[in-house]
């Protein structure tokens, strides 16, 4: 059985295969997801599982060089933005407009969707390397 936080497999095995630059989204419910990007659906029921208990397996298992998200996150779910800097401490992030996040997923190699209700959840992380 693996022993490392993540054990969904479709997941875990989509980030053993990512490259430097590789982008993956962790969304929110509501997240449209472009035509042609691959979906991995963790939605249970609302709030489940959280787009904090997501990122936060995620990044026990990527090695994030840099992140985006929607400049609407902070008006509209300060909490979670909070909670999104400080679990990407030392991680640039940088923010565009939501029409403009959206846009950007579609050269993700894949939206996780979560089943967080939260507006503007949405992180898009950008692998880096190890060495």
């Amino acid at each position: 059985m693996k022993k490392t936080a993540l054990l969904h497999g479709e997941l875990s095995h989509l980030i053993a295969t990512m490259g430097h630059g590789d982008a993956l989204v962790i969304a929110d419910a509501g997240l449209p997801v472009p035509a042609g990007t691959r979906c991995i659906d963790l939605a249970v029921a609302r709030g489940v599982p959280s787009f904090e208990q997501v990122l936060d397996a995620v990044l026990a298992e990527l090695q994030v060089e840099h992140a985006v998200h929607a400049s609407e996150l902070q008006a509209r779910s300060p909490a979670l933005a909070a909670a999104l800097r400080g679990r990407l401490d030392g991680i640039p992030l940088s923010q565009v407009d939501h029409p403009t996040f959206k846009e950007l997923t579609r050269s993700a190699r894949a939206i996780v969707r979560t089943g967080e209700f939260s507006p503007y959840a949405n992180v898009i992380l950008h692998a880096g390397v190890v060495f």
